[in-house]
């Protein structure tokens, strides 16, 4: 489908969202106030003929911005031209602005990009032991900042990272495009973002993120390449958006095994709405692996899910503690999908051998309302862990146009409840009696007709 940014048009201008208060849903807006000091990259000598390389001049340039923190706030504006550039970072009350134009690409040299210690809610690199390779763009510890533009480009030209990792020539995990740790009050809006080395926006510890109007894309053939991953973090907003990934195109997590249980904090309070989703391998939204602090308090609603390996999964395993429950998933579009919906008990690995494998995830009260899909494979494949059954999985006015009818749906150790789906599923999605079937209502209630949470 054509790729169409539905651009704000108070965010053209450089944002500072210091002037309200944020619930960290989509019903918050930042302040349309400008910053009160902005400077060009053009000014600290970068070079936009797509060979220079500007890493020192976007690393002067911050560093010069950053005396305005306590007056306001800053720009940085990045006219039209090809801006080639290593990693950097970004700093407090700052709007980096990428005009019409404009196109950041990411230095595929690997010498040129620095080792980062693993996450602590991860023990190790996601992909590889030890470290991990700083992102392109980067925030530690920051309060209100910005990325926007008026349909500006960053290009994370992942093509050299995907070879390696195909050949196992890496040494660390994968940088991603944009990456925010212990930060508050962040906005990613009205860009576009391509080719990213592994995650294109990677909120982590954050609260208050908003993520608006954007088109990120990857070829199908890049390796677990991911649009956006909100990673123990709280109050995010995500709409408005086209995704088109080879793996997921968005992923919720919180910390792997021991390491995510130690760390104790869970992904809470997200809001996923209006958005058109496409994930060649992987599913469209997912939930976990990875998710040992726990997921909660999830709406989706209002999406297109297409042409997609799988359209919504939720993955775990043994081993891996935490929780995901209290997702509430409505008014969903899908659209030549393999698997419509999956919930895994015995999905991903570990990093290590030091976790627990008595740690077991649950997985409670997840509803499905208002959901038709056409020209889908499986219509649901629902496999919990005997130990601890998935419980409460709900679906209600759920019509599902399948092409193989005989296994339409799969189910081992769930215990759920269902009302007016097609095709019917399987027997422990149809107990009306069942103590889950209140929970099924309760959930549904709570969200009634409201948009939000």
């Amino acid at each position: 489908m054509p790729v169409t940014l539905l651009l704000l048009l108070a965010l053209i201008n450089a944002i500072g969202i210091d002037g309200e208060e944020s619930n960290g849903l989509c019903d918050y807006k930042p302040s349309i106030d400008p910053r009160p000091h902005s400077v060009s990259i053009l000014e600290f000598g970068a070079v936009g003929d797509g060979k220079t390389l500007n890493t020192i001049a976007f690393q002067n340039a911050i560093f010069y911005l950053k005396s305005f923190a306590d007056k306001g706030g800053a720009q940085l504006y990045v006219p039209p031209g090809k801006w080639l550039t290593g990693s950097f970072n970004l700093t407090s009350h700052l709007t980096l602005f990428l005009e019409k134009g404009a196109v950041i690409l990411g230095f595929q040299d690997p010498s040129h990009w620095d080792v980062l210690e693993p996450l602590p809610s991860y023990g190790r690199g996601i992909e590889l032991p030890g470290g991990r390779y700083r992102s392109l763009i980067n925030g530690y510890k920051l309060r209100d900042v910005v990325i926007t533009g008026d349909n500006g480009t960053i290009d994370g030209q992942g093509s050299v990272w995907w070879d390696w990792f195909n050949s196992h020539s890496l040494n660390y995990s994968r940088p991603h495009i944009v990456e925010f740790i212990e930060s508050e009050r962040v906005v990613v809006s009205n860009l576009t973002f391509l080719n990213a080395p592994a995650y294109n926006i990677h909120p982590v510890y954050c609260s208050n993120v908003l993520v608006q109007n954007m088109s990120i894309s990857a070829p199908p053939e890049s390796p677990y390449t991911i649009g956006i991953v909100p990673d123990s973090s709280n109050n995010v907003c995500i709409e408005d958006s086209i995704i088109e990934m080879g793996y997921d195109a968005i992923s919720l997590k919180s910390g792997w095994d021991e390491y995510g249980i130690a760390y104790d904090r869970a992904t809470s309070d997200v809001h996923i709405r209006r958005v058109h989703l496409q994930s060649s391998s992987g599913s469209s939204i997912a939930f976990g692996s990875e998710m040992s602090g726990g997921i909660s308090n999830v709406h989706v609603e209002k999406v297109h899910l297409y042409n997609s390996f799988s359209g919504i999964e939720f993955r775990t395993t043994k081993g891996r503690g935490g929780y995901i429950k209290r997702i509430f998933i409505s008014d969903i579009e899908l659209e030549n999908i393999n698997l419509a919906f999956g919930a895994f008990g015995d999905h991903g690995l570990h990093p290590d051998d030091k976790f627990d494998p008595n740690a077991l995830p649950v997985i409670d009260q997840i509803t499905f309302r208002d959901v038709t899909g056409t020209n889908i494979t499986t219509a649901g494949n629902f496999t919990g862990i005997q130990e601890s059954p998935f419980t409460s999985i709900c679906l209600f006015n759920v019509s599902l146009t399948v092409s193989a009818s005989s296994n339409s749906w799969v189910c081992s150790n769930i215990v759920g409840f269902s009302e007016s789906v097609f095709p019917e599923p399987c027997p422990q999605l149809t107990n009306p009696f069942s103590n889950f079937s209140s929970a099924c209502y309760s959930l549904l209630n709570s969200y009634g007709e409201s948009a939000s949470l």
